[in-house]
């Protein structure tokens, strides 16, 4: 089977997390239950910052879901934790390439939120201008657009080991901005953002509801059959074919579905046109996606980083 899906442990890495989880010694409180929604979305919820939260990137044949997910959650969350202040997309480049030595390789969802908060990360969106916010931030990810995986419909661009989306080798890390940075995102050491105050776990269904309704997104990883691969919408359950490696991503939400039952809303980074715009609906517990996820304490302060 081509692109990340396969069955060695190198393969299945460069989907990303292999569930490699540490401890977890600051644990969110969980809300109290009464206050829980049957849905809640963090674009609604927090619709100053709905514009970051709802951007769709893309990691290209590049196992670096682990770096995507958590670029995307802090931007989110220092858009946040800042009322929309520091409303900007942090660079998956800079975190993917820099905090790891072969980030195409595969990663931990841990690392992300290490890196951020000790070295600080620059701004970066998608390629080429493309998404949301569009060019001019500091490191924009470098690797070309791909199609990943299930229907083809409009997404406009080739599919993993087509010509023009080749398996990727990790890249030297961006030591400086891109020539298409534009002020005040120009400088590679000036526009580090960072957190002080706890990375925060959650395990359980309760918990990761009350991270998201206190906070916003959050990133985990789950486990990936083969059948997900033909994802085309709906809510997700594993019915057949085998395990194909562990992928990391970003909750934003949950509801319910008449049929299928609760789920969580998920970001992936296969780019705007998979899935449902971007996203995925998975149920509760599946590919064990609610055992433990991370993100920057509801309380974080987030700023430039100093030099």
């Amino acid at each position: 089977m081509k692109g990340h899906w396969g069955v060695d442990i190198r393969e299945a890495a460069k989907m990303g997390e292999i569930h490699a989880y540490v401890p977890a010694p600051h644990i969110q409180h969980m809300i109290d239950s009464d206050t829980i929604p049957a849905e809640f979305d963090s674009a609604v919820a927090f619709p100053k910052c709905a514009k970051v939260i709802n951007d769709i990137r893309d990691q290209s044949n590049c196992g670096c879901c682990w770096a995507f997910g958590g670029a995307e959650a802090a931007s989110d969350r220092m858009c946040i934790a800042s009322n929309a202040s520091l409303l900007m997309p942090l660079s998956a480049q800079d975190v993917c390439f820099n905090s790891n030595f072969d980030g195409c390789d595969g990663g931990q969802i841990t690392t992300p939120w290490n890196y951020i908060k000790t070295h600080g990360v620059v701004t970066g969106g998608n390629q080429d201008g493309t998404g949301a916010f569009g060019g001019g931030w500091c490191s924009a990810f470098s690797l070309p657009h791909c199609h990943h995986h299930g229907p083809v419909r409009d997404d406009p661009y080739p599919s993993e080991g087509a010509p023009g989306c080749p398996s990727e080798q990790s890249p030297q890390g961006p030591k400086k901005c891109d020539s298409s940075a534009k002020s005040p995102h120009e400088s590679f050491t000036s526009d580090k953002y960072t957190y002080t105050g706890q990375t925060h776990y959650g395990s359980g269904v309760k918990h990761i509801q009350g991270m998201l309704m206190e906070g916003g997104p959050v990133e985990t990883a789950f486990t990936v059959y083969s059948d997900f691969e033909n994802y085309a919408g709906g809510v997700y359950k594993h019915t057949s074919g085998s395990m194909a490696g562990g992928h990391a991503v970003k909750i934003v939400g949950w509801g319910n579905d008449k049929t299928a039952g609760n789920y969580w809303k998920v970001a992936n980074s296969w780019n705007p046109y998979w899935g449902e715009k971007g996203f995925f609906r998975i149920a509760f517990g599946e590919g064990g996606i609610d055992d433990q996820v991370i993100a920057s304490a509801k309380n974080a302060k987030w700023a430039k980083k100093s030099a």
